[in-house]
């Protein structure tokens, strides 16, 4: 592993280049390159400065987006974590097909420089293997490539040649997760957030080592805190130690599952709902995009209420409807029914592809009080 910074060079398709070598690149303009690898210059120019940080941002997938100013140090740490847990060796390949502008891509580049992985450029797009002709020794994708790509069977054919696959950045449902486990890639899923520069802690998808709890690096100590959410403390990634808002549960072998957010814990006439968990009850028999949020309620305080992504007023989104209630019926407990269910033709996104889940509020809210009459339930 190579930690001094004017010792990196990034191997690039198979070629070596130096800081020298990028500056060219970048005083040439953007013209010369397409966007993709306009967007890696630019964050090797920053990386290979004197400064000892760098500024990443937050999805802000639960609250405003932010930027964070971390330690280029620790990020190299956190990269030879993961390069030690997989066993990625140098000159192996590894591919760049997320968006710069978060930790999560930085995290494969710098994993690149720090490992001598040599590292292939694909535009941030949701068929990141479209053009991909080699096979990969590593991959890291959000859940809607890894989505998309099993449905083309060339592109597929691809994915069944790359050796390992991370996903992160967003929850992986039910149904992709049982497409996973018929690949003979090694997937996991990560979990982490900005603040601990990618992912502390794996979870294997497939295989004789599938699981459904995360297990931490050994660096890597977990607590709880006194509403049960999870508490880290990783002295090599970051500084302090971290209250997170999942709510988690851990066992005696210190592996640990997430069971939701503290924000997403509708309070509905008393009864604490977390919404993640209705949603993986619910996603199996709702065939269109959908976000279990709430809306103000003057008995309730919080309503439960199911926002779809769907075409409303038409024949085929009715008999939908109707099937979607009658499964409610059928799976949920009362209180934990959506007491609305609203239509929408987008459920809001962050920039990297995680549910919204403030603005899910605010647009439920909205419909609400603008489309009446909704599909109330009691």
């Amino acid at each position: 592993m190579i930690f001094n910074r004017q010792q990196q060079r990034l191997l690039l398709e198979g070629k070596e280049y130096t800081f020298e070598d990028i500056s060219q690149f970048i005083a040439g303009g953007a013209e010369a390159h397409s966007p993709a690898m306009w967007d890696l210059y630019l964050f090797l120019n920053e990386w290979f400065n004197d400064s000892p940080v760098i500024t990443v941002h937050t999805s802000g997938s639960t609250g405003t987006p932010k930027e964070l100013v971390v330690r280029k140090d620790q990020m190299m740490q956190s990269a030879c974590l993961t390069c030690e847990f997989l066993d990625l060796k140098k000159g192996e390949s590894a591919l760049l097909c997320m968006n710069l502008r978060y930790i999560g891509a930085m995290m494969v580049v710098v994993r690149s420089l720090v490992a001598g992985l040599n590292l292939i450029v694909r535009p941030a797009s949701g068929h990141p293997l479209a053009e991909i002709k080699e096979p990969l020794r590593f991959a890291a994708m959000v859940p809607l490539q890894v989505y998309n790509t099993l449905q083309l069977p060339e592109e597929k054919e691809r994915l069944e040649q790359t050796d390992i696959l991370i996903i992160g950045g967003g929850a992986i449902d039910e149904t992709l997760e049982a497409e996973i486990k018929h690949l003979p890639t090694a997937v996991y899923s990560t979990y982490g957030m900005t603040e601990t520069l990618s992912h502390i802690a794996l979870r294997r998808l497939n295989g004789v080592s599938a699981s459904e709890h995360y297990y931490p690096f050994p660096s890597v100590k977990l607590s709880l805190s006194a509403e049960n959410t999870l508490v880290i403390d990783a002295p090599l990634v970051c500084d302090e130690t971290l209250q997170t808002n999942d709510i988690a549960r851990i066992y005696p072998d210190g592996s640990f599952m997430i069971l939701g957010r503290k924000d997403n814990v509708i309070n509905s006439g008393g009864v604490k709902i977390q919404a993640e968990e209705i949603e993986k009850l619910l996603r199996p028999f709702i065939p269109v995009p959908f976000v279990i949020t709430s809306v103000p309620d003057p008995r309730l305080g919080q309503a439960v209420t199911l926002l779809l992504e769907d075409q409303p007023d038409t024949e085929e989104t009715g008999n939908r409807l109707q099937y979607i209630e009658n499964k409610l019926q059928e799976i949920l407990e009362p209180y934990y029914r959506p007491k609305h269910i609203l239509t929408t033709d987008y459920i809001p996104q962050t920039g990297n592809g995680k549910i919204n889940r403030i603005e899910c509020r605010n647009l439920a809210k909205q419909l609400l009080t603008t489309f009446l009459p909704s599909h109330p339930h009691t």
